[in-house]
């Protein structure tokens, strides 16, 4: 009770809000968070026949090797994001960012746009891992970044292959691929996620001591990038590191 207290009392009396966040904000929305082998496999049990893990298909080889099985998984997962709607706590965190004064940035792993979805602005969130509603041309034809097409991908609810049309470059008319750090992955475009980075270091430079607060939602351990990121801010601004995680 206590921690909770002070956790409150940090926030309320902070000038700005750092929200970071991983896959475990998403599930109170009822995504799932691919939690292990076994996590993955109940969400898309046509993979565990086939023995292929999230870590085995989130690499880009399957867009050359076998695209309608790569789209089948990243266009189940594009659909999913766009139906869902985001649970209660964005709403709460929005209400607390309309209080701050020098205002809030998200930083999250997650893909999704759930928080675009929920109404925070799009410019103040850095998606360090890209996000599945942006694509880039498999080809590289020249190194663009465009939104996906508001079509959803015609998936095989059994199979989660994918059926033709696949989405495309709207430039050479060949293959896209969703503009997301992949496993084993050394096409990805940064150019999006490093312009908004750009914009939080900036904005949290000339921020005094112990004005942010750092709010951390659903961020395992398994890849920290989300939590080190917020360990790093709270050393180097004095800020007050709320972690919440089950």
């Amino acid at each position: 009770a206590a921690d909770i207290v002070a956790a409150a009392r940090a926030i309320a009396d902070s000038d700005a809000l750092l929200i970071t966040a991983g896959a475990g904000l998403g599930v109170d929305s009822g995504l799932p968070d691919f939690r292990g082998d076994q996590g993955f496999w109940r969400a898309y049990p046509a993979y565990a026949k086939l023995g292929l893990s999230f870590s085995d298909l989130a690499n880009p080889r399957w867009f050359q090797r076998d695209p309608a099985l790569a789209w089948g998984f990243y266009g189940h997962r594009l659909n999913l994001y766009r139906q869902t709607v985001p649970h209660e706590g964005f709403a709460i965190l929005l209400r607390w960012i309309a209080t701050k004064s020098r205002g809030a940035y998200v930083f999250t792993s997650n893909v999704d746009g759930q928080f675009q979805r929920a109404g925070f602005p799009d410019d103040r969130v850095v998606e360090v891992h890209g996000s599945i509603h942006y694509l880039q041309c498999l080809a590289m034809c020249r190194p663009f970044i465009f939104a996906a097409p508001p079509a959803t991908v015609d998936v095989d609810p059994e199979a989660f292959r994918a059926r033709d049309p696949l989405p495309r470059c709207p430039e050479c008319g060949g293959l896209a691929r969703p503009n997301i750090l992949m496993f084993n992955d050394g096409e990805w475009l940064t150019e999006r996620y490093a312009r908004r980075s750009d914009r939080m270091r900036a904005w949290l430079g000339p921020m005094p001591p112990r004005c942010v607060a750092v709010v951390e939602l659903g961020a395992g351990q398994a890849i920290p990038t989300v939590r080190m990121f917020g360990e790093q801010v709270m050393y180097v601004k004095d800020a007050t590191l709320i972690r919440i995680n089950p």
